[in-house]
């Protein structure tokens, strides 16, 4: 028989949730900022600095859930052979990965992101300076976007291109943007979404 209590993870959800909400806006309010000011000091084109930063989260968004799969789906066979209950396998194995967080390999992450950021060909760094500059930035997007991937539903970031249509309730608009202009030139922090919902607007550069 099977009970019909929520595991613990399900239990915690809306507080753990909250935390991590506000995780990534302390992210975008602090973690992004010193990573811009270092990037500075190697780039003066301050849109060539914001589309790193931005390519970076959404890499590192990317990064967090793959191995988030990766370390649910090793939790779920070695649980699986001994599980009994109450709980179902799957309350079993969020409650697991939930408890033992400490275990995702969040430098694995850091290494696959600069790998990814190296070949991408929107931004480019001088040669004599690499990515692993705002590692900090990186692994504190990654694990919070692996903790969000335990949420029920999980929290993602939106999918953003550039020349997209400029969004109200998706993005704000940066200082220096044009503000009659009806297209997004680049992005640059991306907005939270949970399913469809915007639950943090994004930041965006609109310009004709």
């Amino acid at each position: 028989l099977r009970s019909c209590s929520p595991g613990r993870a399900r239990r915690t959800n809306a507080s753990r949730r909250a935390c991590l909400v506000a995780r990534f806006g302390d992210i975008y309010a602090q973690e992004r900022l010193d990573a811009e000011t270092l990037l500075r000091t190697y780039i003066s084109d301050m849109e060539m600095v914001q589309r790193i930063i931005y390519i970076a989260a959404v890499e590192s968004f990317h990064a967090a859930k793959m191995a988030y799969r990766q370390f649910k789906i090793r939790v779920r066979e070695t649980l699986s052979l001994g599980h009994s209950g109450p709980e179902s396998l799957e309350d079993t194995v969020l409650d697991y990965i939930v408890r033992h967080e400490d275990l995702y390999d969040v430098q694995g992450s850091v290494n696959e992101v600069i790998r990814s950021m190296n070949i991408n060909p929107k931004i480019s760094f001088p040669p004599e300076i690499d990515f692993i500059v705002i590692s900090t930035l990186i692994r504190e997007l990654c694990r919070v976007a692996f903790s969000m991937q335990t949420l029920v539903p999980p929290l993602d970031i939106a999918f953003g291109t550039d020349g997209e249509l400029f969004s109200e309730t998706k993005y704000h608009r940066s200082f220096d943007s044009d503000f009659t202009a009806a297209l997004v030139a680049y992005h640059v922090w991306p907005a939270l979404m949970e399913n469809d919902l915007v639950i943090v607007k994004g930041e965006v550069v609109t310009k004709r």
